[in-house]
């Protein structure tokens, strides 16, 4: 069995990576016991929230939108191992995995699905409104996340602070008129930015080759560089986002990150996510692709643990969530008074504001 500090070092395959107008990043990956076994229950303990928000939906305990994101686990786990606190993340909706990443804890998404006081927004947002530690959400509306990424790279460039913003968008958003104009206007500042679209194969119920005239998303900054990574390995996008970082910092500019990954389940939770595609797709991908399975083998295959251990992690990290959820259903709903509050900085607020009806006012002083 390798111990805790030893290096690991192995090749990732050439097809982790395709580029365009810029030189690849190294295949070669050292990492080491510790890193691989968080990596491992990073990504159990994503599926797993997902799993029980899933679970809380069919019972009715979350209402309206709640997007899903089994399957993309390596993405969030991956970017994260790659960046710092101090880096920047924006995304749209399917968000869960990255707040968890960023610092939230399980009882506290569960909570903000079912709009309880206790989740992370308060029970104020929802399933696509959920922030952290430079984290900026979950947004609802489809690419307009992209320009507030550049935005946030623009503040940083400013204050040359030595990070990097991560502006994610899906293939859906992908042909948004507002997405090229923050690629034109990230490159005019060469800001420090990465749009990375995460090619889940569907725009809701609708295949990229049906909805885009080109799916080389890599390559639609045209005039700003691009990668593909293979998204369901963690160690490609791991080091993928850390050299897009590396570059970012170094003054490069933009860079379009297209990552190759996959949903098992449907657009949301109204998507059966059957309709448009078959059973045997979802099930070969599952049974070739899993970003779990495959850092499981590569844990397996170099003895750091055995597949009886990885089983106990597994119930270790179920018995987590499932505590988390029993917490977050024991939550209150927010009193009604939280809901006249975080739209003004404390201090700033006008004398009133009124509600939904002209009547309801509310009086700050």
């Amino acid at each position: 069995m390798a111990k805790q500090s030893d290096s690991i070092h192995f090749t990732l395959p050439e097809s982790s990576f395709k580029m365009y107008n810029e030189e690849a990043p190294s295949l070669q990956i050292e990492t080491n016991k510790e890193e691989l076994i968080t990596l491992y229950k990073n990504m159990n303990r994503i599926r797993r929230v997902e799993m029980a928000a899933d679970g809380l939906y069919k019972a009715k305990k979350i209402r309206g939108f709640c997007h899903l994101s089994n399957g993309g686990e390596a993405v969030a786990s991956g970017m994260e191992a790659a960046l710092t606190p101090d880096d920047h993340i924006i995304t749209a909706y399917r968000c869960h995995g990255f707040v968890l990443e960023r610092g939230a804890t399980p009882k506290a998404i569960l909570a903000e699905l079912m709009g309880r006081e206790a989740g992370v927004s308060k029970g104020k947002g929802g399933s696509m409104h959920m922030y952290a530690h430079n984290f900026y959400g979950g947004n609802g509306i489809v690419g307009a996340q992209v320009p507030l990424g550049a935005g946030v790279a623009f503040a940083q460039k400013y204050l040359d602070l030595p990070n990097v913003t991560f502006a994610l968008y899906g293939d859906g958003a992908a042909n948004q008129g507002q997405v090229f104009e923050a690629y034109n206007m990230a490159k005019l500042w060469d800001l420090p930015v990465v749009f990375a679209c995460e090619n889940n194969k569907y725009g809701m119920g609708t295949s990229a080759e049906r909805s885009s005239a080109s799916t080389d998303y890599y390559k639609r900054g045209d005039y700003i560089p691009g990668i593909l990574v293979n998204g369901m390995d963690i160690f490609a996008v791991k080091r993928a986002v850390e050299w897009a970082k590396h570059r970012a910092i170094e003054g490069k500019g933009p860079l379009v990150m297209e990552l190759a990954t996959y949903r098992y389940g449907g657009h949301s939770m109204s998507d059966p996510g059957t309709t448009y595609r078959t059973r045997e797709e979802i099930q070969k991908v599952r049974s070739t692709s899993d970003p779990i399975s495959l850092l499981k083998k590569t844990i397996v295959d170099n003895k750091v643990a055995t597949e009886a251990d990885l089983k106990e992690m597994d119930k270790q990290i179920k018995k987590e969530v499932d505590e988390a959820q029993k917490e977050a259903e024991a939550s209150p709903e927010p009193k009604l008074d939280e809901f006249w509050t975080d739209i003004y900085v404390a201090g700033t607020e006008p004398n009133t504001v009124r509600g939904c009806l002209a009547s309801d006012v509310h009086h700050y002083r």
